[in-house]
């Protein structure tokens, strides 16, 4: 499955997560890409939007192949034995960590700015991005969610390894996507639009589902 952009992408999740439609659920994207996704999901569902600042943490190798990700509030997952794979000894990943934080919080107080921050605690939340390669970005955000004290976690993808389907699935209450292909490189090869998200796309889509629900 290849998606026309990250909007046709949201349009056919939004179609299989509709019995969540009129509950009071809260979709979180992951930024930037999962934003987009998510905001369409969030208008058709008519819920709120939140936005989580997720860094992922590089081999010094690859710079696209992500050996763990950081989140707000220090939260991180590494997959230790992919880092070592790749080269990644603790320093490594402790240095990254001190530098992705510093732009974690710069971020994230850029998307709060007039904002609530994002509230979890006890609520049915969506996690949404705009794809999975090793999954890392997303279990992160499934342990911030959690730590926030989640009453249930969703896990919302167009398209995730096959792989990493078990993985994820096995820390949620339930995973929805759309595709699973085995040959799997990168998120942008299943779309044909994958443009660079900018911070003022995030700002705007969240200020428009905020108008939209009277928030």
């Amino acid at each position: 499955m290849v998606f026309t952009d990250r909007i046709n992408a949201g349009t056919l999740l939004a179609s299989k997560l509709s019995s969540f439609r009129g509950q009071n659920v809260i979709v979180v994207g992951l930024a930037r890409g999962g934003v987009i996704v998510a905001s369409v999901i969030a208008s058709f569902l008519q819920a709120s939007l939140g936005v989580l600042v997720v860094k992922k943490i590089s081999s010094p190798l690859d710079s696209e192949l992500a050996i763990g990700a950081l989140t707000q509030d220090g939260v991180s997952y590494i997959d230790w034995k992919l880092a070592h794979r790749f080269g990644a000894d603790e320093a490594y990943v402790n240095r990254q960590i001190r530098i992705l934080s510093n732009l974690i919080h710069q971020k994230t107080v850029l998307y709060q700015k007039r904002r609530k921050p994002i509230r979890v605690g006890e609520k049915t939340v969506i996690i949404v991005d705009d794809g999975a390669a090793t999954g890392a970005t997303m279990l992160v955000a499934i342990r911030w969610c959690k730590k926030k004290h989640a009453k249930k976690i969703i896990a919302a993808l167009p398209v995730v390894a096959s792989d990493r389907i078990g993985m994820i699935r096995s820390e949620v209450d339930e995973l929805v996507y759309l595709d699973a292909p085995n040959d799997f490189s990168s998120v942008g090869q299943f779309y044909k639009s994958f443009k660079q998200v900018t911070d003022e796309e995030v700002v705007k889509l969240v200020r428009q589902q905020d108008r939209k629900i009277g928030r």
